[in-house]
């Protein structure tokens, strides 16, 4: 017998030593995935992490661009992400965080309007100037909320009429909701807009100017730098890996089907959209009693997908960073120019802007292909900046996810899934979850870390309740 006919059962021995038992699988790699992982092998617990797509990130994911990386969806930080820059500082990213000033603004009746002040506010043509002065002070009655469940049982835009007036209301607010959120909009609950206002409030300098953070070298700095962290610590990280199935019996958990493998374990986080964790489960009728009940729960939060189309040009569209759409003929609900953020030098002279969209996975948009996208979108662009030539794009790249955004609605604590899932050993983190606050990179980090601790402590319980083996008369 040759040494090559060793080789397959050699490969077999090592993929089924790579398979033997963690102690928790964490299904999927964004930030709330590593984020457990991490807090997991700090507890000393045999972590093993699957992720779907071929690279870790999530929505933070990053493609090349001139030389350098960025973000496949924009990403920024707020003055109080404090969650992500403790990550940075642990992973020794926090010098590269920077802070910058930015411009904001309304695209609106075929103009724009500069919103990056309290001025800007008080110069807004399309409304009269007294519904200016309750739009400018919308903001400070906002902050006024004492807790966010003084809210909850509000839509969005009962709780801005009461801000800031009905004509200001169907100028400014019922465009940017029904931009967002499609038919969704009339169930919108008020915290979710709160969220928006208090933390746009909290992110403004002494002049109301707002100002932004960005780590330089994007977030692959920081991935690069956690994963490496993360091997250190012993987790096994595994890409290009989609679950089937988290596999349950009668008395719970007890592992996942994933890359055609059976990966045991008595402990499952997953980091999914809730439905996406529903139709894992289907594949197991019956086989604990809370199943089905657990699936109906997980379903019904609904989600809007996100499209973007990432532009490479030769030129700047603007001097704005985030430029809001109201037009409702406009295909995108944001037009976010990142290089008025983080400068073109870094990116070989290219001029990034993403425009924005969240609608359906059935939407007409959604379903096009990435030059249909493209070329769909070109005339919108030529009416929003004259100027505009097709000439100034080098590249355009298409992005889509299908899982981006959780529709919060009135009265939503209610029906928001918990971490802890009613079948044994089955843990659900998710930006659904966290609540009152919207998604972003800062809560996906505090959720997971949050998730691994509650699972670590779980597992610490169990081992200090087991009843200790009486000793044998050899022992004695």
């Amino acid at each position: 017998m040759t040494a090559a006919d060793l080789a397959p059962d050699a490969a077999a021995a090592d993929a089924n030593a790579a398979d033997a038992a963690a102690d928790v699988i964490v299904v999927g790699a964004g930030f709330t995935g590593l984020a457990a992982a991490h807090e997991l092998a700090l507890a000393g617990l045999r972590c093993r992490v699957v992720e779907s797509a071929d690279r870790i990130g999530g929505l933070a994911a990053t493609f090349p661009v001139g030389g350098r990386e960025l973000e496949r969806f924009y990403h920024h930080w707020f003055d109080s992400d404090r969650e992500i820059f403790r990550l940075c500082a642990e992973l020794g990213c926090a010098d590269l965080i920077e802070r910058h000033p930015t411009r904001t603004g309304v695209y609106h009746a075929n103009a724009v309007y500069r919103l990056s002040s309290p001025l800007d506010v008080l110069r807004f043509a399309p409304l009269p100037p007294a519904d200016r002065v309750r739009l400018g002070l919308s903001a400070l009655r906002a902050g006024r909320v004492r807790h966010w469940r003084e809210l909850e049982s509000l839509t969005a835009e009962q709780w801005l009429v009461r801000l800031g007036g009905r004509r200001a209301f169907e100028v400014v607010w019922r465009p940017l909701l029904e931009g967002k959120f499609g038919s969704y909009a009339p169930q919108v609950g008020a915290t979710w807009m709160w969220t928006k206002l208090h933390l746009r409030g909290g992110s403004r300098s002494r002049s109301g100017r707002e100002v932004l953070h960005y780590l330089r070298g994007g977030t692959a700095v920081l991935l690069d730098a956690w994963r490496a962290r993360l091997r250190d610590l012993g987790v096994d990280l595994r890409t290009g890996t989609p679950v089937d199935e988290v596999l349950v019996d009668g008395r719970g958990v007890t592992g996942v089907r994933a890359g055609g493998r059976t990966l045991r374990a008595p402990r499952v986080l997953v980091t999914t959209a809730p439905a996406l964790l529903a139709g894992m489960l289907d594949g197991a009728p019956g086989a604990h009693p809370a199943l089905p009940g657990l699936v109906r729960r997980l379903r019904a939060v609904p989600y809007l997908a996100n499209l973007c189309l990432v532009l490479e040009n030769r030129r700047a569209l603007s001097d704005t960073y985030w430029l809001n759409v109201t037009d409702p003929a406009f295909p995108y609900v944001g037009v976010i120019e990142h290089t008025n953020l983080d400068p073109p030098d870094r990116y070989g002279g290219r001029h990034l802007v993403y425009l924005s969209k969240y609608l359906p996975v059935d939407a007409a948009l959604y379903r096009m292909s990435d030059e249909e996208v493209y070329r769909h979108s070109l005339p919108h662009l030529r009416r929003m900046f004259p100027g505009f030539r097709e000439d100034w794009v080098r590249r355009h790249h298409v992005w889509r996810a299908e899982h981006a955004q959780p529709v919060i609605t009135t009265d939503y604590s209610r029906s928001v899934p918990g971490v802890e899932c009613a079948v044994p050993g089955l843990y659900l983190s998710s930006m659904a979850q966290v609540f009152p606050e919207d998604r972003g990179t800062n809560y996906a980090v505090r959720h997971g870390r949050a998730a691994g601790r509650l699972i670590a402590d779980r597992i610490r319980t169990r081992e200090h309740a087991q009843p200790r083996t009486a000793p044998t008369e050899e022992a004695v």
